[in-house]
């Protein structure tokens, strides 16, 4: 593939196929920056609602720094992987604060930003001001090691320089954002993981990866993600029509938002009866097991959770002190509360239940 045509061959297709999205037809740095954090490892059918609802709800970078981060991991909920949530409600505080609520309108800028890292500034700095400077995410890896037989493992940093370089190279002076979309674009729905369209792809006759059917190989990447069992029996704790919940805490998956009483277990999911949990020991006498749950199982990046819901009912008022931090909620306080999806279906699959 010659590289000097590289450039104007993915614009022309980008200009013909690309998908109508209102993060593309605006320069505000703010949305541009939204779309992005929203669209970290989601999909665009995905995260589309989500964007057009925090743009309704605060409209500018202000409005979000104002806002509560309770509200905002509720509006989030769904989405997973939280922590995008928090660090962008902390980033638009820096930016009203340290910033008077604008941003940067360079790179060099932007990269300095907490939580904005060098695909992110790229992509602002690119979109929003048209400053030549490449992004390399997920699909631009996929595209460039296909196109010029790049066998460089994308999980090492070696790779970080080479493709760096390279897509820099490439990128056009007169359009970097629109060449940014479109290598974007091109590897989320046509240069795709498995199955790309190669037979009428712009690139068939120059690609490496087509010529040479190396197409399943690349790009390569050797590391393995660690995978990590963990064993949640959640005790939904009722007295008087209102449920035990607190907010959880940092350093563990789903910080900030609400769940139940929760036992972890090292090896796998308990019975009640064996616990030798203090709080449990001294509730148990004082409470009748409506129902146990069937084993859900929630699968994340670097965590696969085993989880079971054991239905509390405590008649009259608890006489036992609570664990710190829980306390009891009615329905109307859960449902404005930011919890994981996982509670979030457990809580309708039963609501009839709990509300009887």
């Amino acid at each position: 593939m010659e590289r000097q045509t590289f450039s104007e061959v993915l614009r022309n297709w980008y200009y013909r196929n690309k998908r109508d999205l209102p993060w593309r037809n605006t320069k505000d740095p703010y949305k541009i920056w939204l779309s992005e954090v929203i669209l970290q490892q989601t999909r665009v059918v995905q995260g589309l609602p989500y964007y057009n609802k925090f743009v309704e709800k605060y409209p500018t970078v202000i409005h979000l720094a104002d806002a509560d981060q309770k509200d905002v991991l509720r509006l989030w909920q769904g989405l997973g992987y939280y922590s995008r949530a928090r660090n962008m409600h902390q980033t638009a505080k820096i930016v009203k604060d340290e910033w008077q609520g604008k941003f940067p309108d360079t790179y060099a800028g932007l990269v300095k930003l907490k939580g904005i890292g060098p695909y992110t500034a790229a992509a602002i700095a690119s979109f929003a001001f048209d400053e030549k400077v490449a992004v390399v995410d997920g699909n631009v890896y996929r595209v460039l090691a296909r196109i010029f037989d790049i066998e460089t493992d994308i999980a090492s940093h070696e790779a970080k320089k080479i493709f760096s370089e390279l897509a820099n190279e490439l990128i056009s002076a007169e359009e970097p954002g629109t060449h940014n979309q479109a290598v974007m674009e091109f590897g989320a729905t046509y240069c795709t993981p498995v199955n790309p369209g190669c037979m009428y792809c712009i690139f068939n006759d120059g690609c490496q990866a087509n010529l040479q059917g190396k197409q399943a190989v690349l790009p390569v990447k050797l590391k393995k993600v660690k995978v990590r069992n963990r064993y949640f029996d959640y005790y939904v704790i009722e007295q008087a029509g209102k449920l035990l919940m607190a907010k959880r805490g940092p350093k563990d998956i789903w910080e900030g938002l609400y769940d139940f009483y929760l036992v972890e277990s090292p090896g796998n999911l308990m019975e009640i009866e064996t616990s030798d949990n203090d709080f449990l020991l001294a509730l148990l006498p004082l409470a009748t097991i409506r129902s146990t749950s069937e084993v859900y199982r929630h699968i994340l990046t670097h965590q696969r959770i085993e989880v079971r819901f054991w239905h509390l009912v405590v008649e009259g008022t608890l006489s036992i002190p609570l664990p710190p931090d829980y306390d009891f909620y009615d329905w109307e306080e859960i449902e404005h509360l930011p919890k994981p999806i996982l509670i979030e279906k457990y809580l309708k699959k039963n609501h009839r239940e709990l509300k009887d």
